[in-house]
């Protein structure tokens, strides 16, 4: 009888340092912390804009976050062919990444199609009200925020500086895409502004690379004295041959990204993109600590910038004036 007490006492005893055990398992205590998966989607390939891809990195870095230790990066690009977008959108879906990084308007536009769960953060964006990303840039409504590019006073800006450069500039040939979202919008807003310069616009429509060299042909037949580009990714994607042309055609103009006046372009003035995809991380960060896309509102562009090749400059037989000259933010010579 008293060794059955015994026993009995045991295996209660086993019993709860069994429980007891389970309990305080390492295993159920300290669950492995989820790494973040965030999706990048881009029409150009990720070698055109390099700068953009670091600043983001960078933007990252200064949260707390280093790629591939404690966040993950699913970098996807259609290579400059905007009707592959569709599909990496959803393959970013299926490996269902905490959020989506929009590289420009044709991204969002695919990744909205893809997904209205997955939050979205725009790289940057001409109008993304008038585009239908957001209901307002103060509340955005749904899961997509981010940043935009919205400044309608540039393209005004675009002119007068051309007119500075080129006193005789009565033709200017803009360069955009049609189909490309904010186009209109930029190319409204040029036209609107021309008359104060005594300039008329001559819209020339690049739907594929191959346009290229047929709306200088067209500009020079409609006797441009210069020439004004839109943002667009499939002029983008041929920002050397866009400048090569231009020198070529003898013909000023301004462009919508620096590396166009790496490429030998004469003059960029614009929003600082870079600047742009620094600051999208901060979105990054805040929808990963709980906040919805919906409630955080759109912000606007900060910081500007004017480059000037003076080497095209002196290519095209153009003397840049000094007070515009004093007026740049940087200057290649």
């Amino acid at each position: 009888m008293l060794f059955s007490n015994r026993w009995s006492v045991i295996r209660q005893t086993l019993a709860l340092c069994t429980m007891l055990f389970a309990v305080c398992s390492p295993t159920d205590a300290q669950q492995p912390t989820k790494i973040p998966r965030i999706g990048y989607l881009g029409v150009n390939s990720l070698n055109v804009n390099p700068d953009r891809r670091e600043a983001f990195r960078q933007g990252l870095r200064e949260l707390g976050y280093v790629e591939g230790k404690n966040i993950v990066i699913e970098w996807r690009s259609a290579e400059g062919k905007q009707d592959r977008l569709p599909a990496l959108a959803a393959e970013l879906v299926r490996l269902k990444v905490d959020i989506i990084i929009a590289g420009g308007p044709p991204s969002t536009r695919a990744a909205k199609e893809a997904t209205i769960t997955i939050p979205i953060v725009m790289g940057f964006d001409n109008d993304p009200v008038a585009d239908g990303f957001v209901a307002s840039l103060a509340r955005p409504g749904g899961n997509i925020t981010g940043l935009a590019t919205l400044a309608p006073e540039i393209s005004g800006k675009l002119l007068e500086l051309l007119k500075e450069v080129v006193p005789r500039l009565f033709r200017v040939a803009v360069l955009g895409t049609s189909t490309q979202p904010g186009n209109a919008q930029s190319l409204r807003e040029t036209e609107v502004a021309a008359p104060a310069f005594g300039v008329k616009v001559q819209f020339l429509d690049i739907l594929a690379p191959k346009d290229i060299e047929t709306a200088f042909r067209a500009a020079g037949k409609g006797h441009a004295d210069g020439v004004l580009v839109l943002q667009s990714p499939v002029i983008n994607s041929q920002r050397t041959q866009v400048a090569d042309l231009a020198v070529k055609s003898r013909l000023p103009g301004i462009f919508p990204q620096s590396q166009y006046a790496n490429a030998g372009g004469l003059m960029y003035y614009g929003v600082n993109t870079v600047d742009l995809f620094r600051r999208a991380p901060t979105f990054v960060d805040k929808i990963l600590k709980g906040a919805k896309p919906a409630d955080l509102p759109v912000e606007q562009p900060t910081k500007f910038e004017l480059v000037i090749n003076l080497k095209t400059a002196r290519q095209i037989g153009l003397t840049i004036p000094p007070n515009v000259l004093a007026r740049a933010d940087k200057v290649i010579r």
